[in-house]
């Protein structure tokens, strides 16, 4: 799960394995692989950095060496 924010100020954790594609348009809307679409304050970059720094921790790589602890 990553944390994101939507325009009100409210943050929220979006489960990042249903994420289907992400878009600036120029919100930044995240489209989840049911269909439904979220609008969050984050840019793409920031929302890309939120994943994998996730993926690294529940699959153990080190952000430094890219390998499997």
């Amino acid at each position: 799960m990553i944390r994101a924010t939507r325009l009100n100020q409210e943050p929220f954790y979006i489960n990042s394995d249903l994420i289907e594609f992400i878009e600036e348009t120029p919100d930044t809307v995240v489209t989840m692989a049911s269909g439904r679409k979220l609008v969050v304050r984050e840019k793409i970059d920031t929302i890309v950095d939120e994943i994998v720094a996730f993926r690294r921790r529940i699959y153990g790589v080190s952000p430094e060496t890219s390998e499997v602890t």
